[in-house]
């Protein structure tokens, strides 16, 4: 199993939940997050003023998917997540050891 972790823009959201439900992806956690890479902020005006921001607005989700599965969900979140400018996120691949559904107490893939 794998568990993927996205750092998106926010308004791609909606779009990278459709792409992730064409392949069968049964849920995902979404958090809003802030944070910085290469744009190092940005600039902002309010009620006039010019001022500087260095946390950027971004959703992070995450989702754990069988390994078979995972290239698939990570092309489909860099296919829908892109816009081709500064700041379109990142996506990191980890391993899971294990999962289980509280409810049923399944494991693994079948708690997936």
């Amino acid at each position: 199993m794998k568990l993927i972790i996205a750092i998106i823009k926010p308004f791609k959201l909606d779009e990278v939940r459709e792409a992730l439900t064409v392949l069968g992806v049964a849920g995902m956690t979404v958090t809003e997050v802030k944070g910085f890479g290469r744009q190092k902020g940005q600039t902002e005006i309010y009620r006039g003023a010019e001022y500087s921001t260095n946390m950027v607005p971004k959703i992070k989700i995450e989702v754990v998917c069988a390994s078979a599965l995972a290239d698939r969900v990570v092309e489909a979140i860099q296919a829908s997540a892109n816009t081709g400018a500064i700041g379109d996120g990142k996506i990191f691949v980890l391993d899971v050891g294990q999962a289980v559904r509280i409810r049923t107490g399944e494991t693994d893939d079948s708690a997936l």
